[in-house]
């Protein structure tokens, strides 16, 4: 309708419309009048936001220790310059959204910058990556830091390669080894226990067992080094009961069962057969001493080893 229409509307409807008008203007200036200033405070806070304290960054990193001991909520309030409130809460920089890096404080161009940062493939693996963020202040940092939390899938691989061995280590594969004040018996231990002394492997493990099944079991463990390179370093770790060795007996044995020790070989094998058929059975290893094929290193050799 026209403005000028309202002049040729009959005298009651035009009062009608007036009324309608000033009460619309009534109910409209009561609504601003109690809701927009009944509340307001200094700053432009409500009276109820102004119950929330003010945090500097300093207080700010006090409470997210607390925070962190188990002594106050996991979130915290804390305003800028501009009396917008923010929130302090845990956080991944990887994968938060706008709206939470918001919350924290951050200016848009900042989220920005995030966005892009991730789109190209970028991660953060611990938190000081996040102080790199342009435009951060050190201010900023350290209040944010004990609130951001890496997932696992962003931490650096050796890392949780690292962890997830010690919490679940095959020690089958992969034994844990001794300490400096253990020992094992080298003359019962098995391959398994072997390979816990440091330096000894698999393979040495087995050469261990091979050449104490050959001899009859160990005497010293220095017998050790007459294994091609073997591990000087790992003797220590050894103890030796030489009561459990198993002996010879230099009259049964055949020619083929004598050369069979390590300390034997095929010529004085031999020559033991041969006294023993010429002279008889040796009664102690005086009787090897004559016997040009043995010097007296080999005879001190093979005493801990033959009966008779």
């Amino acid at each position: 309708m026209m403005f000028k229409e309202f002049f040729y509307l009959p005298k009651s409807d035009r009062r009608v419309i007036i009324v309608l008008l000033l009460a619309v203007a009534v109910v409209l200036s009561a609504f601003f009048l109690f809701s927009g200033g009944e509340n307001k405070t200094s700053g432009g806070l409500t009276s109820e936001d102004s119950t929330v304290p003010t945090m500097s960054p300093v207080t700010s990193r006090y409470y997210a220790r607390q925070h962190n001991r188990g002594n106050y909520p996991p979130h915290q309030y804390y305003y800028s310059e501009g009396g917008v409130r923010h929130e302090l809460f845990p956080f991944d920089p990887n994968t938060a959204d706008s709206t939470q890096l918001l919350r924290l404080g951050l200016k848009p161009w900042q989220v920005k910058n995030i966005y892009k940062y991730r789109a190209r493939g970028g991660v953060y693996r611990q938190p000081s990556d996040f102080a790199r963020l342009y435009g951060l202040t050190v201010d900023d940092y350290r209040r944010l830091e004990p609130y951001i939390r890496i997932e696992g899938d962003f931490r650096p691989a050796a890392e949780v390669i690292a962890t997830e061995q010690t919490a679940s280590r095959d020690t089958v594969m992969y034994p844990v080894k001794l300490k400096p004040t253990e020992h094992i018996s080298l003359n019962t231990a098995d391959t398994a226990q072997l390979r816990k002394v440091p330096g000894i492997g698999r393979y040495y493990a087995r050469e261990i067992d091979r050449y104490r099944r050959r001899l009859g079991g160990f005497v010293s463990a220095e017998q050790l080094l007459e294994i091609e390179n073997f591990p000087e370093e790992a003797l220590p770790y050894f103890t030796v009961n030489s009561n459990q060795v198993k002996r010879l007996n230099l009259n049964k044995l055949t020619l083929n069962q004598l050369k069979q020790h390590p300390y034997l070989n095929f010529y004085q094998a031999r020559a033991i057969t041969d006294y023993r058929r010429l002279k008889g059975p040796l009664k102690s290893l005086d009787d090897l001493s004559l016997l040009p094929d043995f010097t007296p290193q080999d005879i001190a050799r093979l005493k801990p080893y033959v009966e008779f």
